[in-house]
């Protein structure tokens, strides 16, 4: 891979959205032993790292993307680690964010006003529902990150025929620069240096559906898109 890439960018938009549906309120086996076939090893949460109350059996229900075949491994985490953030703010608050500096060997987060901003939000807002994978959705980002990456573009706007007519969101949000699931949503929920905190305010706004693609980009190595819809 080129070493070159610039450093990681963002990009949100907001369509079509009214404000009661924007950032809701603020507020406040014992097993039998002659089993003919061996126990199935339990699901380990992605954030298993960071917690291991994050393999609770409440969180399952989380990963609504487990079984939808359109969709890669990276593109299902983000999925998955989204709405657990979504179900649990500030347990995500207490556990990934705090420990996110350390786990990137960035110290330096824990200074940023953004950093200490998302943590002050998420031990504040509600849980929000789940969201689930959409077709549509998806190939609206889909068709957006492929021709971004292509043409090395940073923004919204559709750039083909193909893709000005499947674009399908009320939501977006653009992140440039790293593949890792994890990565890629603490960037969008740190929002560094992004007016208003927008790609954060997506992330936690009442959607229902949501479409994920990440695909290479000439510039910055990978760009995520990441439509919303209610």
């Amino acid at each position: 891979m080129n070493n070159n890439f610039a450093q990681p960018a963002y990009h949100y938009r907001i369509d079509c959205m009214k404000p009661q549906q924007l950032f809701p309120a603020l507020s406040f086996i014992f097993c039998g032993l002659f089993l003919q076939k061996p126990l199935a090893l339990p699901q380990t949460s992605p954030l298993s790292a960071f917690s291991s109350a994050w393999n609770d059996a409440r969180f399952l229900k989380c990963n609504t993307a487990a079984n939808t075949s359109y969709l890669s491994k990276e593109e299902k985490d983000i999925i998955y680690i989204l709405n657990m953030a979504r179900t649990d703010p500030a347990l995500f608050a207490n556990t990934v964010v705090e420990k996110y500096p350390g786990f990137r060997n960035k110290p330096s987060l824990k200074d940023l006003p953004d950093y200490k901003s998302l943590l002050d939000t998420l031990r504040l807002v509600r849980a929000l529902p789940l969201l689930y994978p959409d077709s549509i959705c998806f190939e609206s980002a889909k068709c957006h990150a492929i021709s971004a990456g292509s043409l090395g573009y940073v923004g919204h706007e559709r750039k083909t025929d193909q893709c000005k007519r499947s674009k399908h969101h009320q939501g977006e949000c653009c992140q440039y620069g790293y593949k890792d699931p994890l990565l890629v949503l603490m960037a969008l929920f740190i929002d560094q240096n992004v007016p208003f905190h927008g790609h954060r305010f997506l992330c936690l706004s009442s959607y229902s559906k949501i479409g994920v693609s990440i695909q290479p980009h000439s510039a910055y190595g990978y760009n995520t898109v990441i439509d919303f819809y209610f």
